[in-house]
């Protein structure tokens, strides 16, 4: 049988110019006067922006202290000295003096921040229930089995929340006091400590379960609290709006970091006389040292640092801006170098053809 180009087979696409690939199309070819300009350009705008995030992430005042306890450190040293390797630890105060020769300008943010603590860890970073912590009554009678070893108490209750995440929550305090004059008393200084947690992890992910009677501790009765925990999940915090699987910290705490070397947000200063920022004077903060971290190697800090348009304090991202920058800018250099060397001898070869 021979094929006609009119008759069409089972098999035969149509004859259209989207089948056929007649479509019209447009490939670039590329020049030198075209690649060149292109690379001068990105070059030139990398390092535009590189600067300008560069600058303004030196522009961010920072104020750390590491409370960590190491010995002849200050006060805190005190509070390490005693054996932390057991949970709960116990409860410790010191407290952290320094002054402001000129205003700290506001918004300032008050972040914690922890060394070698790999929060990344695989097995870590799963030993959670997210329906647990969603507020289903189901889950929270039935922790998943990633939680385990915190899955269930030694008596067998359910722990609320499960997983090795929760019960490793951070529970250091802090408060901060200024001493307005020299032979003045302290006061303390506002912590607003609402708005920390990301917004789809407070009204999305986490909710506390169905109120029983009006009583989230009824709604938690039968379940036990995570091993390094002093107390339950419901008694968090005494404000109602700010307890249990929504409490502020939890949540913070609840969103792993990707790098052993992290920080995490405690408080804004930014109500009252403090709206701009902190005075210049002398300062206080005390601290209620809770979390041990010798046992690993880890360090503890606390941090007061002001923003900018671009956000905390990163000078990764506009160093990062300036090397692509410089490279594009030498490549274009190299290539420009290899362009007119070999049209030089292309024309010298077309001279004597």
């Amino acid at each position: 049988m021979t094929w006609s180009a009119t008759a069409r087979g089972a098999h035969q696409p149509d004859n259209t110019a989207f089948t056929q690939q007649r479509l019209p199309a447009w490939q670039p070819l590329l020049s030198a006067s075209i690649t060149l300009p292109l690379f001068f350009c990105a070059g030139l705008a990398f390092i535009g922006l590189g600067l300008g995030l560069y600058y303004s992430s030196n522009g961010i005042k920072e104020l750390e202290y590491d409370y960590t306890g190491n010995p002849g450190t200050g006060n805190c040293s005190l509070c390490a000295a005693a054996d932390q390797d057991h949970a709960p630890p116990p409860s410790c105060s010191c407290a952290w003096y320094f002054s402001l020769p000129e205003l700290f300008q506001g918004p300032v943010y008050l972040y914690y921040e922890l060394t070698n603590f790999y929060q990344n860890d695989r097995r870590y970073s799963v030993s959670r229930d997210d329906e647990q912590l969603s507020g289903l009554p189901s889950a929270l009678r039935h922790p998943a089995n990633e939680c385990a070893p915190y899955q269930l108490s030694a008596t067998g209750l359910p722990i609320a929340p499960c997983g090795a995440i929760a019960n490793s929550l951070f529970n250091d305090t802090f408060s901060l006091w200024h001493q307005r004059r020299a032979d003045g008393s302290y006061v303390e200084v506002p912590l607003d400590r609402t708005g920390i947690a990301w917004w789809t992890d407070y009204h999305v992910k986490f909710h506390n379960p169905p109120l029983v009677n009006g009583s989230l501790a009824l709604a938690f009765y039968g379940t036990a609290r995570p091993p390094n925990w002093p107390r339950p999940v419901y008694e968090l915090s005494p404000d109602p709006n700010n307890t249990g699987f929504i409490n502020q910290d939890f949540v913070v705490w609840m969103r792993t970091a990707a790098l052993p070397t992290f920080r995490k947000l405690y408080a804004r200063i930014r109500q009252g006389n403090y709206s701009a920022g902190l005075p210049r004077g002398a300062y206080r903060v005390n601290i209620t040292y809770n979390y041990p971290v010798r046992a690993f190697g880890g360090h503890k800090r606390i941090i007061f640092s002001s923003i900018s348009w671009m956000g905390g304090k990163n000078p990764f991202l506009g160093i990062a801006y300036l090397v692509v920058g410089s490279l594009c800018i030498l490549t274009g250099f190299v290539m420009l170098v290899v362009y007119i060397r070999y049209q030089d001898q292309n024309d010298e070869d077309e001279d004597e053809e």
